[in-house]
């Protein structure tokens, strides 16, 4: 049988029932994102002689990856510093225009580039699919020599008798339903390095088990997260501005919650946009998808999709708690890497330089630390290099840019304190307001339908609910649409026969806690229709269904829900999204 609790990895098989294969490399990376195939490629550059394996559980390299994306070119120039020229790069829409706005219901006011800090100023970035980009990088992977095998989830730690990370437990299959080993079960195999890295991206699941085991988080701020939604569009070429980058805040999210939304006009016609919801909300009836989908309705983006065609859609948690939330990197055995570690620049909107440059600070520490004779200890190099060098650099002029946003407001708190925070740390190296502390992580941000608030709309002071449901628009399936029709064109997908990898560790609590205090918030924070409530035609016996086949990985149930009873597992390999050009 399996076992959980709320830091397992996944259902899998009781270890001392289960004989397995083993494979032995000097690196095991999970995860074939930007940070783990740039630790695989510098591992090779540093020396050809190191054998590493790169293990993804998406059906293909890039499946699972999803991004806006503009990337700062800085870490792709460390691995690569001729890319432009290099045979099939992807990497080659450049920035041309450089726009803010901030909207209203009707408008919009265009905020003048001078007026940003420097840090926030796209001109050198490129337009990218971060898809395609990871495509690209694992081919220049093999061609050194490096062994990846997509299809691979990675479902348990493997540990040395001293405590310390051995590798991993990948391409177990098998189980059914009630978690019972099938007639086709396999055990998968175990995969040793003498050093392991999680690149598995933002709410990795072996690394919430790494970070809880080794207490990496001691003495860091809680992690927070914002929920990104995309969708790519093929647009009347007679709108298209091929390098054109456009972001705004505003409508329809307001000013009191964070988040904000971006058009990117990518190459072929095509335009990637999205929003980005903060999870830091407190009603619980905030529907993300449909605040989405709303902002499509502003007459600015309206113009622009009109006659167009929606050709993809996509949905992925995003870090944003900045470089106080960052845990430490290293462990016994095996190391952090980008988003897993959380890595984001959030007022750049960034996190894919910073994710290939933590890949090459670790591919550089395993190097020295393979050339000494050693395995299975602490690159304590590499903690000291994220945090003292460039992705340091980047990440502390705006660590207050979070916590500013969670505590006034995108305009009060990002916007204006924090804009001054940013010139300041730009101008004079220093940031006045020091380093600021997230008050809650984002499932204890949210607050309970009946919390009250004072009014004095009357000379009597009154309480009154503050968290009433919120109305949307009916998508019209022309400009907007609704989940399940959009999930489509994710292409995802999940054995029927397997487990739900999307688990309980109570069932009763959302329905007996979640629906009568939050009027059960998971059948809205998620962006593609899984969680939902049934009843009986009268409205009585309500029940939680759960529709894990809809799922796209995108981890908001595993941050968001307020009782913390939901934990997000790897399915079987091969499962979920798989995104074309995301």
């Amino acid at each position: 049988m399996y076992n959980l609790d709320h830091t397992s990895a996944a259902f899998t098989a009781d270890d001392s029932t289960v004989e397995r294969e083993s494979m032995e490399y000097d690196v095991v990376i999970v995860g074939a994102g930007p940070a783990g195939l740039s630790a695989a490629i510098r591992l090779k550059q540093n020396n050809p002689e190191t054998s590493v394996v790169v293990l993804e559980k998406g059906s293909e390299v890039g499946a699972h990856i999803l991004s806006g994306a503009v990337l700062d070119p800085k870490g792709l120039r460390e691995l690569f510093p001729d890319f432009a020229t290099m045979d099939g790069c992807p990497v080659k829409t450049e920035v041309t225009a450089d726009k803010f706005f901030v909207y209203g219901p009707a408008g919009a006011l265009r905020i003048p580039e001078i007026v940003l800090p420097p840090l926030m100023h796209n001109h050198g970035n490129y337009i990218v699919s971060m898809a395609n980009t990871c495509r690209w990088l694992a081919e220049q992977a093999e061609g050194l020599g490096v062994e990846i095998f997509p299809g691979m989830a990675c479902s348990a730690l493997v540990y040395c008798e001293d405590g310390s990370v051995k590798g991993v437990v990948a391409g177990e299959f098998g189980f059914q339903k009630d978690g019972t080993k099938g007639p086709g079960y396999e055990p998968g195999m175990e995969l040793h390095g003498k050093y392991v890295m999680l690149g598995e991206g933002a709410r990795g699941s072996l690394s919430k088990v790494a970070i809880a085991k080794y207490k990496l988080d001691e003495g860091a701020q809680p992690s927070k997260f914002g929920l990104g939604m995309k969708e790519i569009w093929d647009i009347d070429p007679a709108k298209h501005s091929e390098g054109t980058v456009v972001h705004s805040a505003g409508w329809p999210l307001g000013f009191k919650q964070g988040g904000g939304s971006f058009i990117y006009h990518a190459e072929n016609n095509q335009v990637f946009l999205g929003m980005i919801v903060d999870l830091n909300y407190e009603n619980p009836h905030m529907y993300p998808y449909m605040e989405f989908q709303k902002w499509k309705t502003h007459p600015d983006v309206k113009a622009l999709l009109e006659g167009g065609k929606r050709v993809a859609y996509g949905a992925r948690v995003v870090t944003k708690g900045g470089i106080q939330s960052v845990p430490q990197v290293a462990f016994p055995g095996g190391a952090l890497l980008g988003c897993t570690a959380g890595l984001v620049n959030l007022p750049r909107i960034k996190g894919n330089h910073n994710a290939m440059l933590s890949g090459i600070h670790a591919a550089d520490a395993a190097t020295k630390a393979l050339a000494a004779g050693r395995s299975g200890d602490t690159l304590t190099e590499y903690d000291d290099m994220l945090h003292d060098g460039p992705i340091g650099e980047d990440l502390r002029p705006v660590r207050n840019v979070a916590p500013l946003n969670g505590r006034f407001g995108p305009f009060l708190g990002g916007m204006l304190m924090g804009g001054v925070d940013m010139w300041s740390a730009s101008l004079l190296k220093f940031n006045p307001l020091g380093t600021m502390k997230h008050k809650k992580d984002d499932a204890g941000a949210t607050n309970t339908v009946n919390k009250m608030k004072r009014s004095y709309k009357s000379l009597w002071l009154k309480s009154v609910p503050a968290f009433a449901p919120i109305e949307y628009p009916k998508p019209d399936g022309v400009l907007t649409f609704d989940r399940l029709t959009n999930v489509s064109f994710t292409a995802t997908n999940h054995g029927e026969d397997q487990p739900s990898h999307l688990r309980l560790i109570n069932e009763s609590v959302p329905i007996t806690v979640n629906l009568p205090l939050y009027d059960e918030p998971s059948v809205r924070y998620c962006p593609a229709g899984v969680y939902e409530v049934l009843t009986d035609d009268d409205g009585s016996n309500p029940r939680f269904n759960i529709n894990a086949q809809n799922c796209i990985h995108c981890k908001t149930c595993d941050i968001k829900d307020p009782s913390r009873n939901i934990v997000w597992t790897v399915p079987e390999g091969g499962g979920g999204p798989n995104y074309p050009n995301m």
